[in-house]
């Protein structure tokens, strides 16, 4: 018999000509059953006969497990896929605590302002006595915050408020702060690279805080199934951390379809390489296939702006069908009101809208359940993501499901599509985040100093010898002032507000519309040249501005609203110097090195890009170069290896830098598998002859002040990551290279040079001789403080 999930499938691929099928691979997935388990006899009868009557029977086991470690004064992760309830594993002790002690508070953090407004609502609806859940955020008016801090017992909030108005603020929140007896970390999966530094930071500001007035907070973790969740959780909380991982919620078989859309006949992109169907029109397409089978979808899309564009494109395909299905199809992203968001929500969960185009705002938390079918539009960054998104999919174990995931012209896209294993049975990613990155920890000191005096005793949360390093700096520049029995900020004004826990430090370029002097939203000044240069497309809420002037000195980018039908890449040239290598392994010929570096770049231009991916034009610009001091893993490659010498690439010098440049530009496309970040997060340089090398060297840099643990990652999985990065360019249709493989949509040099051929017998080399054992082994190794010449 053929499930519900195959006849889905078999929809979509109608009217495909044959022999020109998208589908690389399909597989099922076994449907999984419910085990439960009886509730603790700890719980409270009034929490329990509430839970009873909005419909949970008894737990699940992993809800049961997690909440007893957690009354039992663990602190605990519950790592399990979407929709395993996981939020009941903290709201069982939770609400026994609020309810059995007057005294007792909890606070509650998420990523979203939506997902805590969601797990809010949760809680009150309970209707539980003596339980005062009350949010506190941006949107939450002043008058109600005065009586959040008087009289609430469990407090909604997110990470941003913490760290602005609540720690900075300590001695107003004495009664609740007191009484602190749980911490809850919403999807905590989602802190990682810089974000994650700061927030796990932030948990130990909050800590140090807590203990100050007496309170031991026990912390119960909520994270989507990531690789080590206990260690991934206690690097976040500078804590040990139990892990409950076994999932006892039922889950549906789904069947799940790798797809490329194929290369368009009548188009050439960059340099005259052949251009893909996008992953958007794709998507809008299936979309539109499935609301005609009556099948409930959601399609997930990277942008707020594509959102909007999939769900018009399947409109449009279903009004020549049948008008009134065009109406079944919606948009939904950040941006829209609460009430929309709330009747989108319920049109989703009772059928009357089929089909919803979505950015990840539906990914956390939102509690839609029983679709038929996920269209994952492009590899979301992270398997985690990915799983979280196609957990959307039969979730309430019901029925067969269907999710379809569209590869984007992008090599890591391309790779997974054509290596279905990776997909479907790889562990999901550890969490990577690096809480002693100096850029990260020196605003995070001057934070906690102005909470209250940094100790000698509490530096050993901080980092230690690190934090020591970093306050002595500080010392001598006079931000604080060090007394016999600690560090005390020196400043009547506190520094929280200078500190973006979401960028890396530094003002923020204020985007605003010149017409009506309206503020749109703030960009992070490493990102501005390249996001909010003159002539860029800037994206808010949906809606497409132009910018017309980026001031740099007063820090102010002035734009106007416009929906141009093309987009904007800026291009830069960029220099690499080593500063200091970390560790390095020496091979016949090859070295792999992981170290500091110093990174000056230049934004020099833009292109105009159709949404065909067809190129307009390229526009100069005159900006100034930005250094970035940051961590990188690199290799080099001896020049008899690369020659035609038995053994080597069989390059002759002239196809050097291409294939160098081709194997950069694959593998930075690549390294978000093994580390949880997005292409955007890191860059690459390739040269012929680096100046402190001495040889043909390929490096790969976190794009973050200090790092953000990305490079380390990529050190420790040199070999996996370079045999997928060769695959990657291999299994390409394309003759010579495309934005599938090796051309890359922020090269600074155009795409030009680039030898697609090469790049793979470049990688052969490189693998060929990293695969036998290292000749020698350096750590600390002292790098050079010269300026190279490349430029990628």
């Amino acid at each position: 018999m053929v499930n519900q999930g195959r006849r889905l499938l078999d929809r979509v691929l109608a009217g495909v000509p044959v022999g020109e099928s998208p589908l690389t691979h399909s597989e099922d997935l076994p449907a999984q059953p419910a085990r439960h388990a009886p509730w603790p006899s700890w719980a409270s009868p009034d929490v329990v006969s509430a839970l009873v009557d909005r419909g949970v029977r008894e737990p699940w086991r992993h809800q049961a497990q997690a909440a007893d470690l957690a009354r039992a004064g663990e602190h605990v992760v519950v790592a399990t896929g979407t929709a395993s309830g996981k939020s009941l594993a903290y709201q069982l002790p939770v609400l026994t605590a609020l309810v059995d002690n007057p005294r007792a508070t909890a606070l509650y953090l998420s990523p979203t302002k939506a997902l805590g407004a969601d797990q809010l609502r949760s809680v009150t609806s309970l209707g539980l006595p003596g339980v005062r859940a009350a949010p506190f955020d941006g949107d939450t008016p002043m008058a109600e915050r005065d009586w959040v801090r008087a009289h609430a017992n469990w407090v909604f909030t997110n990470p941003d408020m913490l760290h602005r108005g609540v720690l900075p603020h300590h001695a107003r929140w004495i009664r609740f702060l007191r009484g602190l007896s749980y911490v809850v970390v919403d999807e905590c999966h989602t802190y990682r690279g810089v974000f994650g530094s700061h927030v796990a930071l932030l948990m130990r500001r909050l800590r140090r805080i807590a203990n100050r007035y007496g309170a031991d907070p026990v912390f119960v973790l909520a994270s989507a199934t990531v690789a080590d969740p206990a260690a991934s959780a206690s690097a976040l909380l500078g804590l040990p951390c139990t892990a409950v991982t076994d999932d006892g919620s039922p889950r549906a078989a789904r069947t799940v379809a790798l797809w490329e859309p194929p290369l368009l006949d009548d188009l050439e992109g960059e340099n005259g390489a052949p251009v893909r169907r996008s992953a958007g029109a794709e998507t809008a397409r299936i979309l539109a296939d499935l609301v005609v089978e009556g099948a409930r979808s959601l399609a997930f899309v990277r942008s707020r702006v594509g959102a909007e564009l999939t769900a018009l494109g399947a409109r449009r395909v279903l009004a020549e069908v049948d008008p009134e299905l065009a109406g079944r199809v919606a948009a939904y992203r950040g941006g829209y009101l609460p009430e929309e968001r709330r009747a989108l929500e319920r049109a989703v969960s009772s059928g009357d809208l089929l089909g919803v185009a979505t950015t990840n705002a539906l990914e956390l938390g939102v509690d839609i359940v029983g679709l038929d079918a996920v269209v994952v539009a492009g590899f979301p960054g992270t398997l985690a993501s990915f799983w979280q998104q196609a957990g959307r999919a039969g979730r309430t174990g019901d029925s067969d499901a269907l999710v379809v995931f569209v590869a984007r012209d992008d090599p890591l896209d391309t790779y997974l599509v054509h290596n279905p294993s990776a997909v479907l049975h790889t562990p999901v990613e550890a969490t990577v985040l690096d809480p002693a990155n100096p850029y990260v920890l020196e605003p995070q000191l001057a934070c906690a100093a102005a909470e209250l005096p940094l100790t000698p005793d509490s530096l050993a949360d901080f980092g230690g010898d690190a934090a020591l390093a970093v306050l002595d700096d500080m010392v001598a520049r006079t931000v604080l002032r060090r007394r016999p029995n600690g560090w005390y900020w020196t400043s009547r004004d506190r520094p929280h507000g200078d500190v973006d826990i979401r960028g890396s430090g530094g003002e923020q370029v204020v985007v605003v519309e010149a017409d009506s002097g309206r503020m749109l939203g703030t960009v992070d000044p490493g990102a501005a040249h390249r996001t909010v240069h003159d002539g860029a497309v800037y994206l808010h809420q949906g809606e497409s501005y132009v910018v017309d002037r980026l001031d740099l000195d007063s820090g102010i980018a002035l734009v106007h609203a416009e929906r141009p039908d093309w987009s904007t890449t800026a291009r830069d040239t960029k220099d690499i110097s080593i500063v200091r290598e970390v560790e390095r392994l020496d091979f016949g010929g090859v070295t792999v090195c992981l170290g500091e570096v110093e990174v000056t770049s230049q934004v020099v231009g833009y292109l105009r890009k159709l949404s065909s991916g067809q190129v307009v034009d390229s526009v100069p610009l005159d900006l100034p170069a930005q250094t970035l001091r940051t961590r990188a893993v690199w290799y080099t490659v001896s020049a008899e290896l690369l020659g035609s010498a038995p053994g080597g690439a069989g390059l002759a010098p002239a196809h050097v830098p291409g294939a160098l440049h081709a194997a950069e530009h694959a593998a930075i496309g690549l390294l978000p598998l093994f580390a949880t970040c997005d292409r955007w997060d890191i860059g690459g340089v390739s040269t012929a002859l680096h100046q402190d090398t001495g040889e043909a060297t390929v490096f790969v840099h976190d794009g973050h002040p200090g790092g953000a643990g990305f490079a380390d990652r990529g050190f420790n999985a040199v070999v996996p990551w370079l045999v997928a990065t060769r695959e990657a360019i291999a299994a390409c249709a394309c003759p010579a290279g495309c934005p599938s493989c090796v051309q890359s949509p922020k090269c600074g040099n155009g795409n030009d040079p680039l030898d697609k051929a090469g790049g793979v017998a470049v990688l052969d080399v490189v693998l060929g001789v990293v695969g036998e054992r290292p000749h020698d082994v350096r750590h600390g190794h002292g790098g050079h403080d010269r300026s190279a010449v490349t430029r990628s």
